[in-house]
């Protein structure tokens, strides 16, 4: 459990046949309509703060993470936001000012790093707090659920008042491991702009949130400077677009506009900020075991899935025992967080303020 591990895998479950999601490299037109934005927002627009803190990992090597503070009130507990692998702290974004969060609390939100052991979710905390940090409610998205179960189960939060997972069961996790390496092979290696990569995400139903798309995908790529010639860029970009006939005020469609854009030759492009391929030896470490290490952990529980076809033999009994609050959100892909941002505000609402966590902000109508 202590060894080193990488945060950064499954930036989203591979799409399930019959499963209503989008395969990569599939092709839908929409028809003529308005054209959308896909520029990028600033994390700015969502967080008061940013800040780097760095703590010393089990081989005495610094490690930087970056959070980014928000509602910093008097009383309620700390919200502590693990994202998932390949995302960062601004998948977080449009859940951090939706208007159903309507309860006292601080938050924090971690941002991405690279080898760590969940001793170090830990430090961070000690590092914002010192030795005694505020209660805190801990809450993860896919890899970073699979890391707050490590981390609950390990005490290495002692002021964990309670623990929340988002969208990962051990059961989907292990099965959607075999045809990972392909997934993450149908993706885009390169976009031609942020712009470009946080169309792709919107287009392929990575994110079907378009505000947390614009603001989210800017965490995920990282400029890359070396040339490259206008046709590896376009084979690049290309892949899993989906096409959609768009006019805009001119008449113009975005297939001439893409066929203008193709021939023109960048210097710099835009590629994953991680190479989730790398990290291979790594996934069933976190995952094995994950099932009864959640059931296992003494706080409160909840459990917050896409589907019920996540819901694996372990977590089914253990539901039916009461071990855990568990909701499912519909018309949600994986990143639940981001597609119904309010939803999931309302379920920890109320689970929150169920277990007397905290109270609801006077003028909620519940």
């Amino acid at each position: 459990m202590e060894k080193q591990l990488h945060l950064n895998l499954l930036a989203s479950r591979p799409p399930v046949p019959g499963g209503g999601g989008l395969q990569s490299g599939s092709k839908m037109r929409m028809g003529p309509g308005r054209k959308r934005d896909f520029s990028p927002l600033s994390w700015s627009q969502y967080y008061e703060t940013m800040e780097d803190v760095e703590v010393e990992n089990d081989n005495g090597k610094d490690i930087s993470f970056t959070a980014y503070p928000k509602g910093l009130l008097p009383h309620g507990p700390v919200l502590l936001l693990l994202h998932g692998g390949g995302h960062s702290a601004l998948s977080w974004a449009v859940f951090t000012v939706s208007k159903t969060i309507k309860y006292h609390s601080d938050c924090l939100i971690d941002v991405g790093f690279s080898l760590f052991s969940t001793r170090d979710i830990g430090k961070v905390v000690e590092a914002l707090y010192g030795e005694n940090p505020p209660p805190i409610m801990m809450i993860g998205h896919s890899m970073g659920g699979a890391i707050a179960v490590h981390t609950a189960a390990a005490n290495h939060v002692p002021s964990l008042l309670g623990l929340c997972v988002i969208d990962v069961v051990e059961g989907t996790a292990m099965d959607a491991l075999n045809s990972m390496q392909n997934f993450l092979r149908s993706r885009p290696k390169t976009f031609k702009s942020v712009e470009n990569a946080i169309e792709w995400s919107v287009k392929s139903g990575q994110i079907r949130n378009i505000e947390s798309a614009r603001v989210s995908m800017g965490g995920q790529v990282k400029k890359f400077e070396e040339p490259l010639n206008s046709s590896s860029i376009s084979k690049s970009i290309g892949e899993g677009i989906i096409e959609e006939e768009e006019e805009d005020e001119e008449g113009e469609s975005n297939h001439k506009r893409k066929k203008e854009d193709d021939q023109e030759v960048k210097e710099s492009v835009y590629t994953w900020q991680v190479d989730l391929s790398k990290t291979e030896k790594y996934w069933e470490g976190w995952f094995s075991g994950l099932s009864s290490l959640f059931l296992s952990c003494p706080v409160p529980k909840l459990l917050l899935l896409a589907g019920v076809d996540r819901l694996d033999k372990d977590l089914t009994i253990g539901q039916m025992q009461g071990k855990f609050q568990m909701q499912v959100l519909p018309q949600c892909g994986h990143a639940v967080h981001e597609d119904a941002p309010e939803k999931v505000a309302d379920a920890l609402a109320s689970f929150m303020v169920r277990h007397k966590f905290t109270d609801f902000k006077e003028g909620y109508l519940w």
